[in-house]
């Protein structure tokens, strides 16, 4: 960004401040641009959601709240539009849209939309509802909210699964305030292993750079992972269990590869007609990923484990006895 002072290109800053939100205090990492003739500090407006972001997700941390992205999901479960969601929830005609785009809920408003996040319950509030479907639109919503509670009954093995690979599904700083997605963390992996067939060690640092590169833009995750920092540097948690299960779902294969003197790794392949299927993530998820892939596609196994020994992320994690990493030391990656 140039100075609207001098017209020179100005240095990016990070610095601690704490913000006030709804009476409370909170502590994020604060963007500016630096004019180094005036001293004079600005922000765009990409540096103002970031910022204020930061604090909004502490808060609907800390508060156990829906994030946007879980608000969005809720409403397409039901395949309902904005306005007829929020109405039955006894919102405005725009507030549950205002949610989805970044909007923090009132804690009453947040407890509804949980509500809703259970089809059993949600039925009962469109069985309530009067003046927002016609009748033939509410007996097909009730019908497909019955269809909805049965295959959440069957599909009740999966989520427990999903849970015991990735953890917790609620959002923090350790998910990158997104909610675990099996589903995008395998689409990673296909995404690396269709353009670099890496080892194993190197696919673990490429979805550890992606996933902390996005964040440092956006304030959230990708695929919303946690990681931990171990010897060979910050890996997915539980990754050997998540690797083993792409692979039994058909979606890659390890191969093990005998390099000799004593040296045995396992590399990722393709498998036949499985291909990376983009529909699952926005445009600039995408070309995280491809920066990822554009600063690593080079390097070796040792130049990128050394690499991200270098980084802050592994370094204080792992002396502090191998803990999880917190997304916040995205703000300062030092090599992408």
């Amino acid at each position: 960004m140039k100075s609207p002072i001098t017209n020179k290109e100005m240095n990016l800053i990070k610095e601690k401040k704490i913000l006030v939100f709804r009476k409370e205090e909170f502590e994020y990492t604060h963007h500016s641009y630096l004019c180094e003739d005036t001293g004079e500090t600005f922000t765009d407006t990409n540096l103002d959601t970031l910022n204020i972001t930061q604090v909004y997700n502490q808060y609907l941390d800390k508060y156990n709240l829906p994030f946007p992205e879980e608000i969005n999901i809720i409403r397409k479960k039901y395949d309902l539009p904005a306005n007829k969601m929020g109405l039955v929830l006894g919102f405005g005609v725009n507030t549950y849209r205002n949610y989805e785009n970044g909007e923090v809920p009132s804690l009453a408003n947040a407890k509804l939309i949980q509500l809703a996040k259970s089809p059993a319950s949600f039925k009962t509030l469109v069985q309530e509802s009067e003046g927002v479907f016609l009748e033939k639109e509410k007996d097909d919503l009730l019908r497909y909210i019955d269809s909805l509670i049965i295959i959440e009954q069957k599909n009740h093995f999966i989520i427990d699964f999903n849970t015991f690979v990735l953890g917790e599904s609620n959002p923090d700083i350790y998910t990158g305030y997104k909610t675990p997605s099996f589903q995008k963390l395998t689409e990673m992996i296909v995404f690396f292993t269709e353009r670099l067939s890496p080892m194993k060690t190197v696919m673990n640092k490429l979805l550890f750079y992606s996933d902390f590169l996005f964040f440092k833009n956006n304030s959230f995750s990708i695929s919303g992972t946690r990681y931990v920092a171990i010897d060979y540097g910050p890996v997915p948690n539980n990754f050997n269990t998540i690797f083993e299960t792409v692979q039994r779902n058909n979606d890659i294969e390890l191969k093990g590869i005998d390099f000799g003197d004593g040296y045995y790794g396992e590399q990722f392949s393709n498998i036949t007609n499985r291909v990376f299927n983009p529909e699952l993530f926005n445009q600039e998820e995408i070309n995280t990923l491809e920066t990822v892939l554009a600063r690593f596609k080079d390097s070796s196994r040792k130049e990128i484990v050394d690499l991200s020994h270098e980084e802050d992320a592994w370094i204080v994690n792992f002396n502090a006895g191998k803990k999880m990493i917190e997304y916040s030391y995205s703000f300062g990656l030092k090599h992408i």
